[in-house]
């Protein structure tokens, strides 16, 4: 299986370089955020204003559209390319279409919501910047689109760089807004919405020079009755159900924390049933989880989302073949380096938290305080790395399977656990409660789909997988160990962005460094598969 590891740790290896010069940007557009708006109730309503269209790329772009038309179009492909092709462009078109349509509909929501149920200055201020950027949700789901066939011919740049796109604009309306015109935060965050747009039409752009390379100069059609195009309608559908779950989860995280938090707006407490009732978070909330997730999603999409965007067309293709040694094998293959990756990522962003968040965001409008909520609420996310790493994965073998029913009914189930969860930590843990729930559910549904993969598909590891997780785990014990040691000792430092920079890039080199010798020491085969390949590809040449 060594051509077949190589291929997928080549195409892993350019998605995560392409991620962390995204992620990097993303960054310092989160510094920037930081700077100009901080992380108060102006705030609050860009996180949730933004998350609304941002939901449709989720569920119908790198969701549902995308989970279940690669391997639809990968298996076409190997049949009919002529007939691939057109299958593209009516699965393009179907997309831009509904999604105008829904765009147009949530238009009309928002405005009667705007002018009848809005009571408060904040919930207005938030529906307006809604508006401004459904459009967006029409570009960015075609651009997904466009990147999952690129994909699964096996061009993975262009792809991977248009979110830097975004980013990019980001930085450039907060930093023009702020500093050139000098707008305060009610009024920059509509430059913002404005820029998110302008990003939309530019991320669309660069997906279409490697399309025509192609030979796919996309125009519209309208295949519908095709039996290609009636599959991906028979898997999108519980995928949809799925994705929506899930995506709609983390807006009504979003939605809880506004609601119970208090403001000045809002007072420091309500009534309910009679009683009075303190708020158990303050404004401020949502973009504590917003700047968090920031941060533990950075390994994530480095590594995690990079991994199992790689591997995606090389499952898909087994499945195809109905090979399934090759399908259990690269499997079990994508589950020990997610595993591999995941538990050192968990106790690094542990160890280094609060001078992590310091570092970053504390500056301009971001307080100390700011920095312990933010903190506390990474630290909470973090536990669930290993989760959400997983969680990446095996939704993917179920879709290269032609089964999104399984992942759709898993998701609905942790939603419910999570929505629970949710309402009984927010109160004795404030928002890190929240980031607690996160966690806790992604280990529920990893470990229901691990459940079901196994009893209903037939998938079963050997005994590597065992051997590879307990190095893994004595690997990460030894670096914690060690990066809680060199911390300790740098425990006299002032705290200051300076001295905090230090923290970081001190441990971090540490706790690398003592990983990766560990890995090492004790024969981890995921070290030599990750960074083993590149050698190999080498030597070929």
């Amino acid at each position: 299986m060594k051509g077949l590891a190589d291929f997928m740790i080549k195409g892993f290896r350019l998605i995560a370089m392409l991620t962390v010069v995204s992620r990097v940007f993303g960054m310092l557009r989160d510094m920037a955020f930081a700077y100009f708006l901080g992380a108060g109730l102006i705030m609050d309503i860009w996180v949730i204003a933004f998350k609304i269209p941002n939901l449709a790329r989720r569920i119908f772009g790198e969701g549902a559209a995308t989970s279940s038309f690669i391997p639809v179009y990968s298996d076409q492909l190997k049949k009919d390319r002529a007939a691939a092709y057109q299958l593209a462009h009516t699965v393009v078109t179907v997309i831009v279409v509904l999604l105008t349509g829904v765009a147009l509909a949530g238009l009309a929501l928002i405005a009667y919501i705007h002018r009848f149920h809005a009571p408060l200055e904040s919930t207005r201020l938030m529906l307006v910047l809604a508006a401004l950027m459904l459009p967006y949700m029409v570009m960015i789901c075609a651009e997904a689109i466009l990147a999952g066939i690129l994909n699964t011919h096996r061009h993975f740049a262009a792809p991977a760089a248009a979110p830097i796109v975004l980013n990019i604009v980001n930085i450039t309306t907060l930093c023009v807004g702020g500093w050139v015109m000098g707008l305060e935060p009610e009024q920059h965050v509509f430059l913002l919405a404005f820029g998110v747009l302008a990003a939309g039409v530019i991320q669309v752009g660069i997906q279409m020079a490697p399309m025509r390379r192609l030979g796919l100069t996309l125009r519209p059609a309208w295949q519908v009755h095709s039996e290609a195009f009636k599959r991906i309608l028979w898997l999108m559908g519980p995928m949809i159900l799925g994705m929506a779950v899930t995506q709609l989860n983390t807006l009504a995280d979003d939605i809880i924390a506004k609601s119970l938090s208090g403001s000045v707006e809002k007072g420091t407490s309500f009534v309910m049933l009679g009683r009075e009732i303190r708020y158990p978070v303050w404004a401020g909330s949502v973009a504590g989880l917003f700047y968090a997730q920031r941060l533990y999603q950075f390994p994530l999409g480095v590594l995690g989302i990079s991994l199992a965007t790689a591997i995606f067309p090389v499952l898909s293709d087994a499945a195809a073949d109905q090979d399934d040694a090759r399908l259990a094998d690269t499997t079990q293959q994508g589950l020990q380096a997610a595993i591999f990756l995941a538990l050192p990522s968990t106790a690094g962003l542990i160890l280094i938290a609060r001078p992590l968040v310091a570092a970053i965001y504390q500056r301009g409008r971001f307080t100390a305080g700011d920095t312990e909520l933010a903190s506390g609420v990474l630290i909470c996310y973090a536990l669930g790395l290993c989760g959400y790493f997983v969680q990446q994965i095996l939704p993917r073998v179920f879709y290269a399977l032609k089964n999104s029913e399984v992942p759709a009914r898993t998701a609905v189930i942790a939603v419910v656990l999570n929505v629970i969860l949710n309402l009984t930590l927010i109160w004795p843990m404030g928002a890190a409660g929240l980031a607690l729930s996160t966690a806790i559910c992604s280990y529920a549904q990893a470990g229901i789909l691990l459940w079901l993969l196994h009893r209903r598909m037939g998938i079963r590891f050997d005994d590597r997988f065992g051997s590879v997780l307990s190095k893994t785990l004595l690997g990460t014990g030894v670096m914690a160990a060690v990066g809680w040691a060199v911390l300790a000792a740098m425990g006299g430092l002032a705290h200051s962005f300076r001295m905090d920079v230090v923290r970081v890039l001190a441990t971090a080199a540490v706790c690398v460094g003592v990983y990766a010798a560990a890995a090492a020491a004790m024969g981890n085969p995921m070290l030599a598969l990750i960074v083993g390949a590149r050698r190999r590809n080498n030597k070929r040449r």
